[in-house]
């Protein structure tokens, strides 16, 4: 696997669970965490729903800290982002 400069993300589209769980607390009733990790049709439904007023963001909060949910691709997070 290549190595990203630091700073920089990587080539490969691996995914940080930092960055998803940053994402969920500050937009997650938006559903970007969901378009972060390749999920878009649900991402949508979110963006609409206004994330299931909260509830929807709430469990994604945990699923993505427990590491239930991934990347969309099956791949795993990325441990060095």
């Amino acid at each position: 696997m290549k190595r990203a400069a630091k700073g920089k993300a990587p080539a490969d589209g691996s995914k940080s669970q930092v960055v998803a769980l940053i994402l969920v607390l500050v937009v997650g009733s938006l559903g970007i965490h969901r378009f972060y990790l390749g999920y878009t049709t649900i991402g949508i439904l979110q963006l609409l729903t206004l994330g299931g007023c909260g509830i929807w963001a709430l469990i994604d909060l945990i699923r993505i800290a427990t590491g239930d949910l991934g990347p969309a691709d099956g791949s795993a997070y990325d441990p060095t982002l």
